[in-house]
C-alpha cells in the first residue's frame, strides 16, 4: 500500500511540476510520519523515500531509535511546534527544523547543536494566513528574525514554512503560497541566501507546486488516515 501511495503521491508532484514548467526534481517529497508506527516508516524508506517528518519530539525521537540502523538513510525534519525544554534533543537528532518561529528557539538550537554536526538547517514557520490558532511569524515579523537566525553559527536558514488555512479551489489555494513566495523573494532581495519554501500538503500540493513549493509535506495520501493525536 505504501509503495503505491507513495508512486501516486509522485506522480501528482510530477504532473503539478509539468504545469509549471519545473523540472520534478526541484521538490523534495516529505513523508509525514507522524502517528505510524517504525515498520511504515521502514516500508516507505524502501521504496526509495529518504525524507521524513515528525510533529511530536517524544515520538520521533523512539522512532529514531527502533530505525537506528537506517540512520544513514534517513533525513529527520521537525515539522511541528517546538518548546523550548526540546530544543536540546532536537538540536541532537534532527537533520531540519521547519517550525522556528520565534529568535530564542533558533538561538538555543545554535548553542546546543553538536559540534561534530553538520549545521541544522531550518525554516521560519509563517502565519501566512493570519490564523489565531496557528504557531508561526505574521509576515511583517519575518524580516527582522530571519536576518538574527541567519547569523547563528550552528544553523543553516534555508528559508519559509507555512501551513495555510484550507481552502476549496486551486485559485483559492495558490494565494497565501503565492504570498509566501513573495515574502521569500524580498527576503532574497534583503541579501539572505534562501532556496527552501516547505508548502503544501495532501489536499493542496498541487497548487503549493505552482506557487514554487520545494518541499511538499505529505502524510494522508501516503500512510492512510490518522490515528487520534497523542
Amino acid at each position: 500500500m505504501i509503495a503505491g501511495n507513495t508512486q501516486r503521491v509522485r506522480a501528482r508532484i510530477a504532473q503539478a511540476c509539468a504545469l509549471a514548467g519545473r523540472p520534478e526534481s526541484a521538490v523534495l517529497l516529505l513523508a509525514v510520519s507522524k502517528t505510524v508506527g517504525p515498520e511504515a516508516v521502514r516500508e516507505a524508506q524502501a521504496t526509495g523515500q529518504r525524507a521524513f517528518g515528525e510533529n511530536y519530539v517524544q515520538e520521533a525521537l523512539d522512532k529514531m531509535a527502533a530505525l537506528a540502523d537506517l540512520r544513514e538513510q534517513i533525513d529527520w525534519h521537525l515539522i511541528g511546534p517546538l518548546q523550548s525544554n526540546k530544543t536540546r534533543a532536537v538540536a541532537e537528532a534532527f537533520d531540519w527544523v521547519h517550525s522556528v518561529d520565534r529568535l530564542k528557539i533558533a538561538q538555543r538550537l545554535s548553542d546546543q547543536r553538536p559540534p561534530h554536526l553538520p549545521p541544522l538547517q531550518v525554516c521560519l514557520q509563517v502565519n501566512i494566513s493570519g490564523e489565531a490558532s496557528k504557531s508561526g511569524l505574521l509576515p511583517q515579523e519575518v524580516a527582522s528574525v530571519a536576518q538574527d537566525v541567519a547569523r547563528l553559527p550552528r544553523l543553516r536558514l534555508r528559508g519559509l514554512m507555512a501551513i495555510p488555512e484550507p481552502a476549496g479551489d486551486l485559485q483559492a489555494q495558490r494565494r497565501p503560497h503565492r504570498a509566501l513566495r513573495e515574502l521569500l523573494a524580498s527576503l532574497r532581495g534583503a541579501g539572505l541566501d534562501l532556496d527552501t519554501l516547505s508548502m503544501g500538503m495532501t489536499a493542496d500540493l498541487e497548487a503549493a507546486v505552482l506557487e514554487g513549493a520545494t518541499i511538499v509535506r505529505v502524510g494522508t495520501a501516503i500512510f492512510g488516515a490518522r490515528a487520534p493525536s497523542p
